[in-house]
């Protein structure tokens, strides 16, 4: 497991611009899915958008339950898109988090499924 002070690796000053830009500018699948995730709707977890974790960014983060979720859009179906985003899981869960990602289109397609599985996962990480 990775070893960093948690102060050293949450929400970075240097970070601090981009997270601002990437809530203002977000996507519609992100609003769409923000709209469940706010104001603790499910299972009455807090969720944070656009948390700095370490040198990343991520979509949606419940610290609670160490549970970040993404969406992917089409960007990130590109090879090299792909290997950035194995690393950058690879690192995040080295730090004890579970990832969980949804392309936009099933968001869409299947928004309950989505929050299911979504619930399954807090359910599974909660701290006892």
């Amino acid at each position: 497991m990775v070893s960093h002070s948690v102060s050293h690796i949450f929400n970075r000053k240097r970070t601090e611009k981009q997270r601002k830009e990437l809530r203002n500018s977000g996507t519609a699948a992100e609003a769409m899915l923000w709209k469940h995730l706010q104001r603790r709707q499910i299972l009455g977890k807090k969720f944070r958008r656009q948390e700095g974790i370490g040198p990343y960014i991520v979509d949606f983060y419940c610290p609670e339950c160490r549970v970040i979720v993404e969406l992917d859009g089409a960007p990130h179906f590109e090879a090299d898109e792909q290997e950035y985003d194995a690393e950058r899981t690879n690192y995040l869960e080295e730090l004890g988090m579970k990832v969980i990602r949804f392309e936009n289109r099933t968001l869409y397609e299947d928004t309950e499924r989505v929050l299911e599985t979504i619930k399954q996962e807090l359910r599974g990480r909660e701290r006892r």
